[in-house]
């Protein structure tokens, strides 16, 4: 069976986005590991996140207009997105759209992924519910040199070092990647 992963990059200061929930502060920061995504993404068999980072995608790379860049990105991947209201579905494309609890979501999620990872993309407070149920086994971070002063935080909950052990840590350019695998058990 495959990991439950948070993969993202955060500022320094631990914010995902800036206040008005954009990533363009993340496009100018060097990195050496432009294969580091793909070889990430390869693993992954399903993926998931919220609203708000569904609806920056959404705009910021035009997806209605051109849903070939979804498929571009993420291919035929199934990805669940968590919102309380009406989205857009990006034309062609295994989105699906869900409130609630994690767990079930979880459960079909893993069926659909076959054995592979599946990516918790954010925001933080939905990577936080997955931490609660304990159906979060690794978090993986880009920690570049930005410093937002506030925005999305990286993850609004309280994981203790009895919970999460740091594995990994590696340079990419102006980043640091630090892999830390986290305990399912109560």
């Amino acid at each position: 069976m495959g990991k439950t992963v948070y993969y993202t990059a955060t500022s320094a200061d631990g914010f995902i986005a800036d206040a008005g929930n954009s990533l363009d502060w993340l496009f100018p920061v060097e990195h050496t590991d432009p294969d580091g995504f793909a070889t990430f993404f390869g693993a992954v068999g399903a993926m998931c996140m919220g609203a708000t980072t569904y609806e920056w995608v959404l705009d910021h790379e035009n997806l209605l207009a051109e849903p070939e860049k979804w498929r571009g990105y993420y291919g035929d991947t199934p990805a669940w997105v968590f919102t309380h209201r009406d989205l857009p579905a990006i034309p062609g494309m295994d989105i699906r759209f869900v409130s609630g609890d994690v767990v079930p979501v979880h459960a079909a999620m893993t069926e659909a992924a076959a054995g592979k990872d599946l990516w918790i993309v954010g925001g933080g407070e939905l990577v936080g519910r997955f931490a609660d149920a304990y159906l979060l086994d690794e978090i993986i971070l880009g920690v570049t040199p930005v410093f937002l002063g506030g925005g999305a935080p990286l993850l609004p909950r309280r994981l203790l070092s009895d919970r999460v052990r740091l594995v990994d840590v590696k340079p990419d350019g102006q980043m640091a990647v630090l892999t830390y695998s986290v305990a399912r058990e109560h």
